[in-house]
């Protein structure tokens, strides 16, 4: 699985990184989580509110941080 946090680096766009890094380690989730922060690849997933979660290539989640047990749950959703 792929996981990309999209944003240009504001304390959300962190906070959603931590979040998800956690999120998998505490459920022994296998992902490779890359940051995305060039203004211009973010854009070309559409979205236009960070942060921004892409999992496999779909966006799942932008503009808003999610809950732990709410991003467990889109997690595993797009597994």
């Amino acid at each position: 699985m792929e996981i990309k946090i999209l944003g240009t680096g504001c304390p959300k766009c962190k906070q959603l990184e931590k979040l998800t890094k956690d999120a998998l380690e505490e459920n022994n989730i296998s992902a490779e989580v890359k940051k995305v922060e060039d203004i211009v690849e973010i854009m070309n997933f559409g979205v236009m509110a960070t942060p921004g979660l892409v999992i496999n290539g779909k966006v799942v989640l932008s503009g808003r941080l999610p809950s732990k047990s709410e991003l467990l749950t889109i997690i595993e959703t797009n597994n």
